[in-house]
């Protein structure tokens, strides 16, 4: 008796051993959005496909008040189209989503497994029942805000990262974060488990923010399923990279300015000179033709001599006219008195000429060339 007492609690111990579920014992569920119950299982029997397992959600108080069953008729009236199996029970898995979640949706639930036998009595399969492994969810009437991760302040032009994250407790229908600024190219999300029971969307925004972004707002709003949102405000600081164009522009204008000014000035010299020299030549061409014109009136005016020894004898004869005295002192030549010819009248001749140029005669008093001159 002893040994079959020992057998069968060996037996039993090892049986009750293998009956096991994985759950989360409390969740934070969004009214009017969704929630998962996570859950996995194993029991003591061979390996059965899924269409010979039956898995059932039930209130935790008591069994028969079911939320989840693949008989739809069997499941309570306000749960009846809201809850559904995710995972393939063949492999252990009795994940359950509830969509949409009702405020009336509060306490414990459990999950319980049926097996169907092979042979003998199949109007009694295999079952069990978690009780000490259930879920209690909490209803949450607002949506979680969304978390903010960003540096102090952006360097103007250059790449600034800004992270916005959310947890929430639903994977199939995961809440959406939006920017108010940047691109669908500027964004990165990314969706994964924080913990049993809890998941976590982050989207990642990188911008190159400019001088003008400086003390500008952004925003990142969550988009839950219910349509319900909720956002988180910074303001973003840039900071001015060290730049010399405050230094480097004037002096660029006041140098344009002076090459300018420059060019003008050598234009306007050049064109003066230019102008300089065409009034010097004017001046020139002028003063030539005026010497010229002076050289022909003064030649117009010079009476013209016919005889070629005019020149000589009009001296002689000014010099003749002269009295005696005056004529010593002119030269040597005239320093004796002038005496006429033998027979000549007594006033000498030689200033009596006469010169015709219409009727080409000339007419000379020989006798005043036959003069006895003394010198």
């Amino acid at each position: 008796m002893m040994f079959l007492l020992v057998l069968l609690a060996a037996s039993h111990g090892a049986f009750g051993g293998e009956w096991k579920a994985s759950v989360v014992q409390n969740i934070d569920a969004l009214v009017s959005s969704c929630v998962v119950l996570p859950c996995s299982f194993s029991h003591p029997k061979e390996p059965l496909p899924t269409s010979r397992l039956r898995g059932i959600w039930h209130r935790s108080s008591q069994w028969d008040q079911r939320i989840y069953h693949n008989d739809n008729t069997k499941v309570l009236e306000n749960f009846r189209g809201r809850t559904r199996l995710l995972g393939q029970l063949g492999q252990g898995n009795c994940s359950l989503e509830i969509t949409p979640i009702q405020d009336s949706d509060y306490g414990s639930f459990c999950f319980r497994i049926e097996l169907a036998r092979t042979g003998g009595d199949a109007a009694t399969p295999d079952q069990f029942s978690f009780h000490e492994d259930c879920v209690t969810l909490k209803m949450l009437s607002d949506p979680p805000k969304p978390t903010l991760s960003h540096g102090n302040a952006a360097i103007q032009g250059r790449p600034y990262v800004v992270s916005c994250s959310v947890r929430h407790t639903c994977p199939t229908h995961a809440p959406t974060l939006t920017w108010s600024r940047g691109t669908p190219l500027d964004v990165t999300t990314i969706n994964r488990e924080v913990h049993l029971g809890f998941w976590e969307v982050q989207s990642i925004l990188t911008i190159v923010p400019e001088a003008t972004d400086d003390h500008a707002d952004v925003t990142c709003t969550a988009r839950f399923y219910s349509r319900r949102t909720t956002s988180d405000t910074f303001t973003l600081f840039v900071k001015r990279r060290e730049s010399y164009d405050h230094i480097i522009i004037p002096t660029i204008a006041v140098l344009g300015t002076i090459l300018i000014f420059s060019g003008v000035c050598m234009l306007m010299v050049k064109k003066y000179k230019g102008r300089i020299a065409e009034l010097q030549n004017q001046d020139s061409v002028w003063s030539r033709m005026s010497r010229m014109s002076r050289r022909i009136q003064s030649t117009h005016l010079q009476p013209v001599s016919a005889n070629p020894r005019r020149p000589r004898e009009e001296s002689e004869v000014a010099l003749n006219n002269l009295p005696s005295s005056s004529r010593c002192k002119v030269g040597p030549k005239f320093c004796k008195p002038f005496m006429p010819a033998p027979g000549s009248n007594s006033l000498p001749k030689d200033n009596i000429y006469i010169e015709d140029l219409s009727d080409a005669d000339d007419y000379e008093n020989t006798a005043g060339l036959s003069v006895h001159r003394n010198c």
